[in-house]
């Protein structure tokens, strides 16, 4: 079944709007009149992975569910479209064991064995091309990973120890108070304090994987946020490597958000709708009022909003949200990440590498796979730092791609998060002080109103598993408060 979101663009076709994906749900809503005027137990609005995963625990919880969602797909920013047999994954993607959320969950639906390396250095070219102000550099993946990993070591030892004093517990990143003064620092300033240790192509590498990281521009990223990261990933390169873009499914992301989804639904606890944008939510105090944007209106004891933080401020809450979560919604996050996936001629780019620091529109590629027709498939990423619209001009968008290695290219797919008006950017990434004003007002409930999302999760925030995190986090809190007896006053 083919979703409206996503683009996809051939010799053949030129470029359309709308790809298959088994995300796709269909029928689009289980709601029967009488279910109608039911007042559920709980409204999980948003059905990517936070939403799934709070909406499949509260039914098995044994709670009467309703799900809606904006999109005609589950996933919300972490989806896959099968194309030819070959799984594109527009969104988040890669996974790894040490996530606990997610492997939970790996474990739990048996996908163990589904997992495939992203890279292949086995065979073919075998290069990293690494263009900056000096020309072009090209060398093995040994050299540049000693380039990434002296340059990332300089960048985050700011105790001695690359991060491991200072931030010891990754997932209470704050635990020494003294880590915050880090949250008021971007990444452009942090750089700046030890440009004179670094080299043209330490720069070069250290830039092209921030803005990879963060989508947003060294001068917007939150260098507490981006140490963050780091100390998730074991306070070096090569984990940065393993944890964040080496281990996907290799039957894309929807082929594990469907089991969420599916379990979900055989509980028979779990009503549904999707296409179904929400406008308003309303706390009556003794109930929540979900209101979409047809006029449709629902009812529950108690409401799940999973809506991500750029978007959060396009709904209209009664009471008015608190405000710290007003200027949280109104500031957002940084992240304007573009990705584009291609399918190129050339089988020995299969093992190939590149990053761009002059400018061009994409700054970060690599091979990511083999199509069944025998070509390359490469995806590449680009930031609000020289930012394009990849449908408004595919020439533009072939330009950039071209600018990180010479391509004969047969297709090429994207999501263009940006223009998204349920995402407004890709996954959470804040710019400098968000994070210290506004992270734990994020996470409180107001009323009757539970906030979950891998925005604000305390773990892998952004991620899949801070999405599943936090999913988890609110659904228990559910369930803990409608079990709760009221309090007697006599």
């Amino acid at each position: 079944m083919f979703s409206k979101d996503g683009f996809e663009w051939t010799k053949s076709q030129g470029l359309r709007a709308g790809i298959p994906s088994i995300g796709v749900i269909q029928p689009s809503s289980n709601i029967t009149n009488s279910d109608s005027e039911s007042v559920f137990d709980v409204i999980v609005i948003g059905g990517g992975y936070c939403g799934l995963t709070a909406a499949r625990d509260a039914s098995m919880n044994g709670l009467r569910v309703l799900l809606l969602e904006a999109r005609d797909r589950i996933g919300g920013r972490s989806w896959s479209s099968n194309i030819d047999r070959y799984p594109f994954e527009l969104g988040g993607t890669w996974v790894h064991w040490g996530q606990p959320c997610v492997w939970r969950e790996i474990a739990r639906y048996q996908m163990r064995d589904q997992l495939k390396d992203s890279f292949d250095y086995s065979k073919g070219l075998n290069e990293h091309h690494m263009k900056h102000s000096g020309g072009l550099s090209t060398m093995s993946h040994e050299e540049e990973d000693a380039i990434a990993e002296s340059g990332l070591a300089k960048v985050t030892n700011v105790d001695g120890d690359n991060g491991r004093k200072i931030m010891p517990f990754a997932h209470n990143a704050s635990y020494y108070p003294e880590v915050v003064k880090y949250d008021n620092m971007t990444v452009a300033d942090r750089i700046a304090e030890i440009r004179d240790t670094l080299t043209l192509q330490e720069v070069t590498s250290v830039t092209a994987f921030v803005l990879l990281c963060s989508g947003g521009t060294l001068e917007t990223t939150s260098f507490f946020e981006f140490l963050h990261w780091w100390a998730l990933s074991g306070y070096t390169y090569r984990g940065c490597v393993e944890y964040l873009i080496k281990y996907k499914f290799g039957g894309g992301q929807s082929s594990f958000a469907i089991k969420f989804f599916q379990e979900a639904l055989s509980t028979t606890r779990l009503k549904y709708a999707f296409n179904s944008p929400i406008s308003a939510i309303t706390d009556h105090g003794n109930s929540v009022q979900a209101t979409t944007r047809n006029g449709k209106t629902y009812q529950a004891a108690r409401l799940i909003c999973t809506i991500p933080l750029n978007v959060l401020n396009t709904i209209a809450f009664s009471p008015p949200l608190n405000a710290k979560k007003q200027a949280a919604a109104d500031t957002g996050h940084v992240n304007q990440c573009i990705k584009v996936h291609a399918e190129i001629r050339d089988p020995n780019m299969r093992s190939w590498t590149a990053v761009n620091n002059t400018g061009n529109g994409l700054v970060y590629g690599f091979g990511d796979g083999t199509t069944p027709a025998g070509n390359t498939h490469v995806v590449c990423f680009g930031a609000q730092q020289n930012h394009f619209e990849p449908d408004d001009s595919i020439d533009q968008t072939f330009s950039a791609l071209k600018g990180l290695a010479p391509m004969d290219i047969e297709r090429v797919v994207f999501h263009h998060w940006s223009k998204d008006e349920f995402a407004k950017g890709a996954w959470f990434f804040p710019a400098p002080s968000f994070l210290s004003k506004y992270l734990e007002s994020l996470r409180e409930r107001q009323g009757n109103i539970f906030f979950a999302s891998s925005d604000w999760a305390l773990g892998w925030r952004s991620f899949i598993d801070g999405a599943i995190e936090d999913g988890t986090r609110a659904a228990l809190a559910v369930k803990l408060d409608l079990s709760t007896p009221p309090v007697s006053h006599l």
